[in-house]
């Protein structure tokens, strides 16, 4: 740009000088061959300058500097690049992307080229709102229009590979009908939502643009590959160990995990990876990556919880501990809220009294943030974060079921596979 403008200003120059020295020649004794060569060259000089501007205004149609950022500040194209990066894609593979229209809506595009370009098949869009924009609509979106459950996993078991974008959730019919598909299926979902950032009290917080520029670095910067390496080290560990976790507030608990599937969120999305899948959220695989999952096997949980202060049954909560034997909650005790953490257990059925799931973040690149407030980063998946869940495990391989689910974060927890410490005070330490 620099050069061009400089090219710009010598050409005004030499223009102008032109012009001066027309206007200063006589009438009188005139060499009139002279005088139609500057003509010529005045010509020749005006249509370069408008032969430079034209070639400028084309290279900015063809190269917008902000042709891939949102008000944000999000480069879309990297972040498509990345996602098709880790499905490494297999020639023919056929996939489906299911979103809410919104701020995110210039992601489409470019994931349709990066699919096309890895020699997949883009199936097309699906809106899970009334707002189906045109563009986004194929021959095979449009079977899917109307269709209730039972007939949109008949359409949709023509997918390889969904990728669920921000606004896409388990209540929306394309979402439901590919978990159900997987279920019994090897193909695979990548989950993108775009959410899941938490207060330390487990509420969840609103996605700001400093939230977003976090997950956009987190997800081009992880290492993939030392990621995968250190949960497999994690998950062999654990093998035929007690596993003992406590907080300062007096959490107590141990478990075992026997021959339970560990899910590792490593960001490894391919079909390869998802043939080897034994449950349901071994084939979803989540971008920004980092926790392993399990489910204990439940006659193996004992001890205490002592849960942050939080909201359970619409009301606050204080001083929460519970007592589980055997994978189930045996007394409850607050010093403040004890009926509505009693009415929400009620509510939940057997669900509500039964440990659920073991997580443990493992992403160097989403600790604690501590910014203006303190934030827990996607779903708890930040090295040395904890999750004690209770509720449905049915998804993770466990026995559990009934629907409900409540996802509860510790980041100050000390966690020991036998007599090896990984996580100290919330900091991973192996």
């Amino acid at each position: 740009m620099q050069a061009l403008t400089q090219g710009i200003i010598q050409i005004n120059q030499t223009f102008l000088s032109l012009t001066q020295e027309l206007a200063s020649l006589s009438l009188v004794n005139l060499d009139w061959q002279y005088f139609i060569k500057m003509q010529c060259k005045v010509i020749i000089y005006f249509v370069s300058l408008l032969f430079i501007i034209s070639s400028c205004q084309t290279q900015e149609k063809r190269h917008p500097a902000k042709e891939v950022t949102d008000k944000v500040g999000l480069d879309f194209a990297e972040i498509s690049a990345k996602i098709v990066e880790q499905a490494n894609l297999l020639p023919e593979e056929k996939v489906l992307l299911v979103m809410a229209p919104g701020d995110f809506n210039p992601i489409i595009s470019l994931l349709q080229k990066a699919i096309t370009n890895a020699g997949a098949e883009y199936l097309g869009t699906i809106s899970v709102t009334e707002d189906q924009p045109e563009e986004w609509s194929t021959t095979f979106t449009n079977r899917t229009n109307g269709q209730p459950i039972r007939e949109l996993e008949k359409v949709l078991s023509e997918v390889d590979l969904g990728i669920m974008l921000p606004g896409a959730t388990p209540d929306h019919p394309p979402y439901k009908a590919l978990q159900n598909i997987l279920q019994h299926d090897t193909r695979r979902t990548i989950h993108f939502h775009w959410a899941g950032a938490y207060d330390l009290n487990g509420h969840e917080l609103d996605i700001d643009s400093l939230k977003s520029s976090f997950y956009q670095e987190v997800i081009l910067n992880t290492d993939y590959q030392a990621l995968a390496e250190r949960q497999l080290a994690f998950e062999n560990a654990m093998r035929g160990q007690i596993i003992h976790v406590t907080t300062p507030a007096g959490t107590d608990l141990t478990f075992q995990i026997g021959n339970r599937p560990v899910t590792k969120q490593d960001g490894n999305a391919s079909a390869a990876r998802a043939q080897m899948g034994q449950n349901l959220i071994d084939r979803e695989i989540e971008i920004p990556s980092g926790a392993i999952r399990v489910a204990p096997m439940e006659e193996s949980v004992q001890g205490k919880i002592a849960f942050p202060d939080a909201q359970w049954n619409g009301s606050p909560v204080e001083g929460l501990m519970v007592t589980i034997e055997n994978g189930v909650i045996i007394d409850v005790a607050a010093t403040s809220g004890q009926d509505a953490v009693e009415k929400e257990m009620e509510n939940a059925g057997v669900a509500g009294k039964s440990f659920r799931e073991f997580a443990l973040g493992f992403n160097p690149l989403m600790p604690i943030q501590t910014d203006a407030e303190s934030w827990i980063p996607y779903y708890g998946y930040g090295a040395g974060v904890v999750r004690l869940s209770l509720g449905d495990n049915i998804e993770l391989g466990g026995k559990v079921g009934g629907g409900y689910v409540r996802w509860n974060f510790f980041t100050d927890a000390t966690v020991l596979v036998g007599d090896s410490t990984w996580v100290r005070d919330g900091k991973l330490v192996r």
